[in-house]
């Protein structure tokens, strides 16, 4: 991720998790928790969207058959059997 999407990643979780410490105090009323419910709900939807997105940049490192190196995109399945996930 660029410097700014960085700066923008970290202030949308900050954000989220701002709303999620108001929400869990409690002593809301309604209207207010639905408010902060549906700003949060934004946030996460466009952070999960930012981290599909960086995700799908991540690249491996491997041998061909003839031992040279090679890029190919990194398969988060693939990855996670390799752990015994």
């Amino acid at each position: 991720m660029a410097k700014a999407d960085e700066n923008k990643f970290e202030t949308l979780l900050n954000r989220l998790e701002e709303i999620v410490e108001k929400m869990d105090s409690g002593g809301l009323s309604l209207e207010e928790y639905l408010s902060l419910y549906e700003e949060g709900i934004k946030k996460a939807d466009i952070l999960t969207a930012m981290l599909s997105e960086a995700n799908k940049k991540v690249m491996k490192l491997v041998a061909d058959k003839n031992g040279e190196p090679v890029l190919e995109s990194f398969d988060q399945e693939e990855g996670c059997k390799d752990k015994g996930e």
